[in-house]
């Protein structure tokens, strides 16, 4: 990319020489986060660096892509006239200037508060008693240098204000150790909902010492579900909340998901809802009975075009609601976002609010 866009550019060999190193130090993004924290995947840097280097390596990308268009254009255009096409070099500024100002909307939707989205799900067999009944879902804030404590503070005012009855969190909460993130998780201890506050792991849970962070949440009076499951009540009315836990976890010596052992002695005859960081088993889990698996991870494919390649790392699975054999599938696009890749574009984050109805006939 440095060479098909920056090199025929008619500017002095120094200024070349500048740009290039600029751009190789901001394509070298993930290398900087391992070097400040150890992993990848925890950015230890001042929030307005995290954003800077999200913003260039976004920058980068859409340039390389952009690049790759003019080239495609003018060798259309050498065919046609059957003579070489010399590329001008306002078309590569423009090209530059363009990628720059998507990649900063890319950063700046990937760190917003996102809004509540309301989604209606119709449940077969849901009792009369559960009729209207209100779930929040929260997934993959990736609390981190670039979604501190006032991001996760926010979030939690915006959460307790949708006025749910209950509140899910389907895991990706931190990117970072407890003694990394203790203040920016310290929030969610304030999350409230009348039949509480229910939470799974996430992958990148398992990244970090998996068992500290579920003392640390539980800590925070969050009711972890791996592979277990809680009974909701009204009157006689039952509903069950399950949960599993990550599909990373064996490679990290953890238990794997498993759902029977999340559904054992869950009465019989309730309908089921599942919360499953990853959507890739929704056919396993619908095969089961389940009526509503929330999942997450995807982060919506965070930019329109690769959300299709994103999908084909999920069965097919990566934003919004899926009919899969009968049981209703929900992708959420995520709160917030790895901050290693913080650009979403065409795919907003969210906060999913899910009211229950009777299915028709059921």
């Amino acid at each position: 990319m440095v060479v098909r866009w920056l090199a025929p550019l008619g500017l002095p060999l120094a200024a070349k020489g500048v740009l290039a190193l600029l751009l190789l130090a901001a394509s070298q993004f993930h290398l900087w986060n391992r070097l400040s924290s150890g992993s990848v995947f925890a950015p230890e840097f001042p929030r307005g660096i995290v954003l800077a280097l999200n913003w260039a390596f976004g920058a980068i990308l859409l340039l390389a892509v952009l690049q790759i268009l003019v080239d495609l254009g003018a060798l259309a255009t050498a065919l046609l006239r059957w003579s070489p096409v010399a590329v001008p070099d306002g078309v590569r500024l423009a090209a530059a200037a363009l990628a720059a100002g998507l990649a900063a909307l890319g950063v700046a939707n990937a760190v917003r508060v996102p809004p509540v989205r309301d989604v209606a799900v119709a449940i077969p067999g849901l009792p009369p008693a559960f009729e209207g009944y209100r779930l929040l879902q929260l997934t993959d804030l990736h609390l981190s240098r670039l979604f501190p404590a006032p991001w996760a503070r926010a979030v939690v005012e915006r959460a307790n204000g949708a006025n749910a009855d209950a509140i899910v969190v389907t895991g990706d909460f931190i990117d970072g150790s407890v003694a990394m993130r203790r203040d920016d998780v310290a929030p969610l201890r304030d999350l409230r909902a009348p039949d509480g506050v229910f939470a799974i792991p996430g992958n990148h849970e398992y990244f970090f010492d998996y068992p500290a962070w579920m003392r640390h949440l539980a800590g925070l009076g969050l009711t972890l579900l791996p592979n277990a499951h809680a009974v909701l009540a009204r009157g006689e009315a039952r509903l069950v909340l399950a949960g599993v836990t990550d599909a990373s976890a064996p490679a990290a010596g953890e238990a794997g998901p498993d759902l029977a052992a999340a559904l054992a002695g869950a009465p019989p005859g309730a309908p089921v809802l599942l919360l499953d960081h990853q959507p890739r088993a929704a056919k396993r889990a619908a095969a089961r009975g389940v009526a509503l698996q929330l999942s997450g991870h995807t982060h919506g494919g965070m930019i329109l075009g690769l959300d299709r390649l994103v999908a084909r790392g999920n069965n097919g699975f990566v934003s919004g609601r899926y009919d899969v054999a009968g049981m209703v599938l929900y992708v959420g696009n995520g709160t917030g976002i790895w901050p290693g890749f913080a650009l979403r574009l065409g795919r907003p984050s969210e906060m999913t609010r899910f009211t229950l109805r009777a299915a028709p006939g059921a």
